[in-house]
């Protein structure tokens, strides 16, 4: 018996929609990221890209528990001296939510060249409509 290995045009790639409305960052951000990895088909392999689109719409009413808006803090350096920029989640979520969403959803995706075309594949909108119409996503009601 051989071991199945994919072959990249016999991938099959979905379109999926999420709707962030009221859920918790963090479980969105896992479960999403599993999907783009592709973790959730049966021919899943971890040196390959098997997996699907997702859009994330009304990002701007994602929630977060606890006091992680005033406390937390996303952080990024110009490259300059002095260049710390930092800026709490609250103001995060208000300027940029799409921003936030992106970085929970970056953390959980391995950091190297797969991972870079793996979130090619993250669409994230701050209101509830997206132009990808044409692709028909399908509806995906995340589960917690």
């Amino acid at each position: 018996m051989k071991t199945f290995m994919p072959k990249s045009d016999q991938l099959e790639r979905k379109w999926y929609v999420v709707d962030a409305k009221g859920k918790t960052l963090g479980r969105l951000a896992s479960q999403v990221a599993s999907i783009l990895k592709g973790k959730h088909k049966p021919i899943y392999s971890p040196h390959m890209d098997t997996g699907d689109f997702v859009i994330i719409v009304n990002a701007a009413e994602v929630r977060l528990t606890g006091k992680k808006l005033s406390q937390k803090m996303y952080r990024h350096h110009t490259g300059y001296p002095g260049g710390l920029k930092e800026m709490s989640y609250g103001k995060l979520l208000k300027e940029k939510p799409e921003r936030a969403v992106y970085q929970a959803i970056w953390g959980m995706i391995p950091h190297n060249r797969l991972g870079r075309k793996i979130v090619k594949k993250l669409k994230i909108y701050r209101g509830p409509e997206h132009n990808h119409q044409a692709q028909k996503p399908e509806t995906l009601d995340l589960d917690f």
